[in-house]
């Protein structure tokens, strides 16, 4: 009997799903901190000029640092040192075993779910709206789980490490800036930003793996390409364009409100809309090309490293029956 992806168990596909996703994070972290030094350069700040008599409230900005992806790297690098490029890997690994696994692993059993539920489990079409709701399901409840290793991730990659100065970085460790985070803005700060995260990423998770699913369904069933590594890297390719399309706006915002520790914005909606007030339409766009580099790369390796998981899988479970 030839066993299929189908056949795999659960926790099979949770662990295959959470290591492809760790092994994409770390060969894409440096990229993924420039994207978010360049979405929080800028954020606004109030300068006050003390006049006889009164006070002068002046808004301003911050100036730029950093200028275009491979100039933020190489200023990161070479301010701060390279290790600050993988400033949070650990919490960025930690929140793929937690994300990946759940948005990815789960997603082919939810589909199959609602593929019986709404369509009755008949054969034919791209079943479309089944694959976006199983991925707007999966999108969000990973978030949910995974929301305090993201909170971590941004801080750890925001902040910026002045070597030969006095300046001391926020956090030293994952586990301290867990506890000084818990301890200095309560509960409430490790699910910072869970409503834009959710947005954001249950918007990610249909980009990307609706979008992949799709692609490679399509690519299979006009026979333009085997199921092989060729197909695989296409449709990794497609789907982190449209995701980074899809979720840059909504990504800045989740990048600034979570990087936020003294309460400068009231909630991710008031974040919004500060930047665009003082920013304009394109700081929703800023870091871009980052964005961009980050998501293709991360699709590429995830998708193939995926699916290399999943035929090995299957052929040891083939071999052992």
């Amino acid at each position: 009997m030839k066993l299929t992806d189908s056949d795999t168990p659960l926790a099979i596909k949770l662990l295959t799903a959470g290591t492809a996703g760790c092994i994409a994070d770390f060969a894409s972290f440096p990229l993924d901190t420039a994207k978010v030094r360049l979405q929080i350069q800028g954020e606004g700040h109030m300068l006050v000029a003390v006049n006889p008599g009164n006070a002068l409230l002046v808004r301003g900005t911050t100036p730029s640092q950093y200028n275009g992806l491979m100039g933020t790297i190489i200023t990161i690098a070479r301010q701060e040192g390279v290790r600050s490029l993988y400033s949070g890997l650990s919490a960025g690994l930690q929140r793929q075993m937690c994300f990946a696994s759940v948005r990815l692993g789960l997603y082919d059993s939810v589909k199959s779910l609602y593929q019986q539920l709404l369509d009755g489990n008949r054969s034919g079409g791209l079943h479309v709206g089944t694959r976006i709701s199983a991925g707007l399901t999966t999108g969000a409840l990973a978030v949910l789980l995974a929301q305090p290793t993201d909170v971590v991730k941004v801080r750890f990659q925001a902040q910026q490490r002045a070597l030969g100065t006095e300046t001391a970085p926020r956090y030293k460790s994952t586990v301290q800036a867990y506890r000084t985070i818990a301890k200095q803005e309560g509960a409430r700060g490790l699910w910072k930003g869970t409503f834009p995260n959710v947005s954001r990423n249950a918007i990610v998770n249909v980009s990307e793996i609706v979008c992949y699913d799709i692609v490679k369904d399509l690519i299979l069933q006009h026979s333009l390409m085997r199921d092989a590594v060729p197909c695989h890297f296409t449709s990794a390719v497609i789907s982190g364009f449209c995701a980074t399309v899809a979720a840059s706006p909504v990504d800045v915002v989740k990048t600034r409100y979570m990087n936020s520790t003294r309460g400068e914005y009231r909630s991710a909606v008031d974040c919004a809309l500060r930047m665009l007030a003082q920013e304009g339409p394109a700081a929703f766009y800023k870091g871009f090309i980052p964005s961009f580099c980050r998501l293709v790369s991360w699709n590429i390796v995830m998708w193939i490293t995926y699916e290399q998981f999943k035929l090995a899988v299957i052929n040891m479970r083939q071999e052992l029956n």
